[in-house]
């Protein structure tokens, strides 16, 4: 069996190295080069608080293939079990925080609480005005830099034909499987796996099969290297886009952030969201709640992206409802990247056996009313 896959970012390059590893004939496309789409934009996040409750077991078999990505992929892409840690400053995000506790723990999450006595003992210098926070010590970090580029030539190693800088144009079901017509040539194979990120529903659209989705584009940041004091990453329990916000301290010591800011429209041609100094001080003065240290430091690169953010804030995943070996994971709304091994692996078995294990029908394409949505 032949497979074309759509979209060089995490979800497409880890879905290529898992079907070139079941032995399938795979070609990547990307229309720039690989991971530069939301995958290099994103935080480098491998959380499982705080996500939609049948997610639970995506993201539980993603984290096992996070540690144990330095041996499938022959090189580190500093994946770092150091811990998630999530600030609560409100009786608001406290209430979240139990809820979302007791809820998690039949799908397999223990999320330990922390006092403000607990948070100072064990991470001094954080969230000092913090009431509480949950902690959950498997989950941490990864290059979002590095981790795409080591799935596509993993990927290259065992077979897989890895097409950059090509542009899209038809695609289409033919009597034989599907035929792809990119910058590069036309391409043919037996099935079509749609990961095409924020462009993923113009794939899917041409199948008959809308998804209300929109391109949106984070603000991120970095600052000059700090004294090494964070080892957890850090996040807020907060109920609005400008109030959340979240930190991580890489081992070289420099401060990566994001949230605490609204995600501006992006058009997706060309695709590119710019970063807005004019939103940074609140965004800073959000982020200095978990961490006072960044009022005095500076700020060296901001950027943004461009993801995809379905009207449900849940992703497309699973088989074509309309098109025999179409298969779709898009739309991942800002909160993919811990997903994306996991999501690669499950495309993979489903693609080559038909089935999965790990439940995605909250996930399904045709939850969407049909004809009520056009392609953005």
């Amino acid at each position: 069996m032949d497979v074309i896959v759509l979209g060089g970012g995490l979800m497409g390059s880890a879905a290529a190295f898992f079907l070139a590893r079941r032995g399938l004939g795979v070609t990547l496309v990307e229309r720039n080069r690989i991971g530069t789409g939301a995958t290099v934009a994103s935080f480098g996040n491998i959380r499982r608080t705080g996500r939609h409750l049948p997610q639970l077991p995506l993201a539980h078999r993603s984290l096992r293939l996070w540690g144990e990505a330095e041996r499938l992929l022959g090189r580190d892409v500093e994946f770092r079990a150091t811990g998630h840690l999530r600030l609560v400053f409100d009786a608001d995000g406290l209430a979240d925080m139990r809820r979302f506790a007791e809820e998690a723990r039949p799908w397999g999450l223990e999320l330990e609480e922390l006092t403000p006595a607990d948070i100072r003992a064990r991470f001094p210098g954080v969230g000092p005005e913090a009431i509480a926070a949950s902690f959950s010590p498997m989950d941490g970090s990864a290059n979002p830099r590095l981790v795409s580029i080591a799935f596509a030539d993993a990927a290259r190693r065992l077979g897989a034909r890895i097409v950059e800088e090509a542009e899209v144009g038809d695609v289409s079901r033919t009597g034989a499987g599907f035929a792809v017509t990119t910058s590069k040539g036309v391409l043919a194979a037996d099935c079509l796996l749609n990961t095409a990120g924020a462009w993923g529903a113009r794939i899917a659209a041409r199948f008959g099969e809308p998804v209300p989705l929109t391109a949106r584009g984070p603000q991120m940041g970095v600052t000059e290297p700090l004294p090494h004091r964070v080892l957890p990453v850090v996040g807020i329990w907060s109920r609005g886009e400008r109030s959340g916000g979240y930190l991580r301290q890489v081992e070289r010591g420099n401060i990566v952030f994001g949230g605490a800011a609204e995600r501006v429209a992006v058009d997706l041609d060309p695709g590119h969201a710019r970063a807005d100094p004019g939103r940074l001080p609140h965004q800073l003065r959000q982020l200095v709640r978990l961490l006072p240290a960044l009022a005095r430091v500076a700020v060296i690169r901001t950027w943004s992206g461009c993801e995809g953010y379905v009207a449900d804030m849940l992703p497309v995943m699973g088989p074509s409802a309309t098109t025999p070996g179409l298969f779709h994971a898009f739309g991942f709304c800002g909160h993919g990247f811990q997903l994306g091994p996991g999501v690669g692996d499950v495309m993979a078995e489903l693609v080559a056996t038909g089935r999965t294990d790990t439940p995605l029908h909250d996930f399904r394409i045709d939850r969407f009313p049909p004809g009520a949505f056009s392609a953005g």
